[in-house]
């Protein structure tokens, strides 16, 4: 059945997050956040209450109709994601290319630039992905699995932890290879939704299938 997204409460994520080093050098990643901002603006297009949580991106979204929220570090995304889910939204989706991995005792001076030789002891970062629907268990739940190269058989592997772990109830998996998108979405039985290659095809493919199950 067709339903509609007016007035739904969406919150996303989107862009990559830092985690300090010293108190100027931080390690990121390579996530533009353009997909992100692209669904963002497709679901308040199509009449949904979006609000979107926007990491450091090279181009930030600019919008009257979103309500954009900033963060820079890990820390300050997952503190801003659980004050998000103590209210009501119908929908998240989980762009954001979160640091899988952080520095275990970031120094608290500017290290020197005249080091030999410096060796960083990282530690595993908090799942935020699978804290999202035990803050909120009664939401839908959109994650993304981002890796080098992405098949039907792969993406099947891809998504399993976040359906088992994260609970998601959809996972694009996708990959960028040499500009060239390709996006699977995949529901809880592993059963493919759509395969679009573009961010704009997905995006609007994924305004769809939310729409038709919330």
């Amino acid at each position: 059945m067709k339903r509609s997204l007016k007035n739904k409460k969406v919150l996303i994520t989107c862009g990559p997050t830092w985690v300090p080093i010293d108190t100027m050098r931080v390690i990121s990643n390579l996530s533009s956040g353009t997909l992100g901002q692209v669904i963002a603006g497709d679901f308040a297009q199509a009449g949904a209450k979006v609000t979107l949580l926007e990491g450091p991106v090279a181009q930030p979204m600019k919008s009257k109709s979103i309500k954009i929220l900033k963060f820079l570090f890990f820390d300050e995304l997952a503190a801003l994601i659980k004050g998000e889910l103590k209210k009501k939204y119908d929908v998240c989706i989980h762009t954001a290319a979160v640091s899988d991995y952080k520095v275990k005792k970031p120094k608290k001076t500017k290290l020197s630039s005249q080091l030999r030789n410096l060796r960083l002891d990282l530690v595993p970062t908090e799942k935020i992905v699978h804290l999202i629907k035990k803050c909120n268990p009664g939401l839908f739940l959109v994650t993304f699995k981002l890796e080098a190269k992405t098949t039907k058989a792969s993406a099947i592997n891809m998504s399993r932890s976040l359906f088992q772990k994260g609970k998601s109830d959809l996972v694009v998996a996708n990959s960028l290879q040499e500009q060239r998108y390709s996006g699977y979405i995949l529901d809880k039985h592993s059963k493919f939704l759509a395969h679009k290659q573009s961010r704009g095809e997905l995006s609007k493919t994924l305004v769809r299938i939310v729409g038709e199950h919330v």
